[in-house]
């Protein structure tokens, strides 16, 4: 095994006159099955396709990009697991200090709107005749005209603004190899029209009517947030390979055209890419710089599965994952566990057997598979009859990891969706859940507890979280075990007042939970949450909706959800007046301004930021924390 070239010294050993392909990534280059770069990558090269990876490029000059001269067949461009603007900046727009996918954890290596930066690099230098393709999360979620917080404005398809050829949008590997297949016979990338999963532009005169929905134009977008919704719930109801029809948006004087969604993997196909010759590690030449830390989580974690079908509507997994499930086969799982106890660093830990929700291992009804998933409905909160819950096979597998000489422990660190769990009237899976698979915290997402507030996520009432933290520590404490659960809580998510700020910092005193740290919402392209942020409305409903957007709301709201420390105190006592909650400053049980902190445990919570497996948002590869 080796490492794809990265270097003319590299290319020159392995007799190459040119690569076929360069990929550009905006992360440091890491062998490993949860960077999206490193997938394409192998998967080209299994088809004999030759692939250098240019890492992090410096854009101020040309020197980078012609390193491998001219390649013959294109560029295919990424920012890389996670969106570059994410990666530079907090919610609040500030600067961050580090960047876990870059060598050193070195912020700034690459640029703001990095695919749009590169591309437009490669068409100075090369000219329009060279094939640029574009994808990964930040391409992907950018396909159609959409709001940018960065810049409080709506812009049109990354694809005209990085005037490429075409996006690859979700997960690339079957429609990678498709475009390379016609590129390879002499098509050229401005002709390449009828690829599943993919989006290309077209002159308004060369447009060849396909059997479409058409959504509001960009031009109508910008000028009208209603137009903007009802674009929004477009896009999101055309996302399912078995009803999903193209979808076409009139920019100017060009139509962008998504085409219909490529089926996910065969479990077949999804064993082959696991398979295929990852080192499993950063390049040698970071080493002088310590690595790449956003390795560290997942050198020894597992993918079984992609996709999710829970459908929360600040996560931007079902625009781009999609919400139907596909998974690996056991012996696929085994046979990578197996390859862990060889490496002499293995320590025996297997951290996470996961994807974007762990304990998702089937469709979430039968129906699907011929009928495609239901649109404008959740599979989790609309109570649906036809929810299979089963974690039967799951239980199997981690038992059979369990049991491989070498392996000491196999922990679930993906997040696990505890009302499906519920669900499942065989509580097996729950018991060996408490006996074996937690590291002495479990992440779940409650993310409030607000009736209206819920419904605007996307999430199940706040009654479903109860029920599941006392059946937890009933039988975390019948093991014997000091476990407890991590709840993420989001503040000043669309249709949040202060009013349900409050409400939620009085379930978390009644609860003794005390968060170390909550996530602000994070308005980013392609999810129906940032729709009701831009726009006001709910897209499925057309109703208004409450939008916390002021700094001075958003502080209120986060200093509520973190009751317990002094420094919130005056935030605090602003909030509880303004709302007249004068039976919470005083010294009740329920009393926020001064919290009795004696009886409370303070709560484990781990900073909110993005998985370093880049497994969803984050790669497009399956899960990750928000960020």
């Amino acid at each position: 095994m080796a490492f794809l070239p990265i270097s003319q010294q590299d290319i020159r050993a392995l007799g190459w006159d040119a690569p076929d392909f360069v990929l550009i990534t905006g992360d440091s280059y890491v062998d490993h099955p949860s960077f999206g770069a490193a997938i394409i990558g192998r998967c080209l090269e299994r088809g004999s396709y030759r692939v250098a990876v240019l890492s992090q490029p410096d854009t101020t000059t040309e020197t980078d990009f012609t390193r491998f001269g001219r390649p013959t067949l294109g560029f295919l461009i990424t920012s890389g697991n996670i969106d570059s603007m994410v990666a530079h900046y907090t919610a609040a727009k500030k600067k961050r200090s580090d960047d876990a996918y870059t060598a050193g954890n070195k912020a700034g290596k690459r640029p703001d709107r990095a695919c749009i930066v590169y591309s437009r690099k490669v068409r100075d230098i090369f000219g329009a005749d060279m094939p640029v393709i574009l994808g990964g999360l930040e391409a992907s979620l950018r396909r159609f005209a959409h709001y940018d917080y960065w810049d409080d404005k709506v812009m049109p398809s990354i694809l005209m603004d990085a005037q490429a050829d075409l996006i690859v949008y979700g997960m690339g590997e079957n429609a990678i190899l498709s475009i390379a297949e016609k590129l390879k016979a002499g098509q050229k990338a401005d002709e390449i029209t009828d690829v599943l999963g993919t989006v290309y532009s077209v002159p308004m005169e060369r447009y060849a009517p396909i059997k479409a929905v058409e959504c509001p134009s960009f031009e109508q977008v910008c000028a009208n947030k209603k137009e903007y919704a009802k674009a929004c719930r477009f896009q999101q109801d055309e996302q399912d390979e078995v009803i999903g029809r193209a979808i076409i948006q009139r920019h100017g004087s060009h139509m962008v055209v998504q085409n219909a969604p490529m089926p996910v993997l065969t479990t077949e196909e999804m064993d082959k890419v696991y398979a295929l010759p990852f080192e499993r590690a950063a390049h040698p030449v970071y080493e002088k710089q310590g690595g790449v830390p956003a390795l560290l989580e997942v050198q020894y974690s597992i993918t079984h599965n992609r996709g999710c079908f829970g459908g929360c509507n600040f996560c931007s997994l079902a625009f781009h994952q999609g919400r139907r499930i596909a998974v690996r086969s056991k012996p696929s799982l085994i046979m990578e566990a197996k390859a862990f106890t060889t490496d002499k660093n293995f320590k025996g830990y297997i951290h996470d057997v996961g994807g974007p929700t762990a304990n998702f291992r089937a469709p979430s009804c039968e129906k699907q598979k011929t009928a495609g998933l239901c649109k404008g409905k959740k599979c989790l909160t609309a109570n649906c009859k036809a929810l299979q819950a089963d974690h039967t096979e799951y239980v199997d597998i981690l038992r059979d990891l369990r049991r491989i000489p070498g392996v000491k422990k196999v922990f679930i660190r993906s997040g696990i969706r505890y009302d499906y769990l519920q669900k499942d009237k065989d509580d097996t899976f729950l018991r060996e859940l408490v006996e074996h698979h937690i590291s002495g915290q479990l992440k779940v997402a409650p993310e409030h507890c607000s009736p209206n507030v819920l419904q605007k996520m996307g999430k199940p009432s706040i009654e479903s979280y109860r029920q599941f933290s006392k059946r937890f520590y009933e039988l975390t404490k019948s093991k014997g075990k000091k476990q407890y659960l991590v709840p993420y809580l989001m503040s000043s998510h669309p249709g949040c007042t202060l009013k349900d700020a409050i409400a939620l910092a009085v379930f978390l005193k009644q609860n003794n939970i005390r968060p170390e740290q909550v996530q602000d919402f994070y308005p980013t392209p392609g999810t129906v949450s940032t729709c009701m942020f831009y726009t006001g409305l709910d897209p499925y409903t057309m109703e208004e909706v409450f939008v916390p957007k002021s700094a001075k709301d958003k502080s209120l709201q986060r200093a509520l959800l973190q009751y317990f420390l002094p420094a919130n105190r005056a935030l605090l006592e602003e909030a509880l007046r303004r709302e007249k909650r004068m039976d919470l400053i005083g010294f009740g049980p329920d009393c926020l301004l001064k919290p009795d902190t004696q009886n409370s445990k303070p709560n484990a919570s781990k900073p909110l930021r993005q998985k370093t497996n880049g497994r969803g948002q984050g790669t497009g590869k399956g899960k990750t924390k928000r960020r």
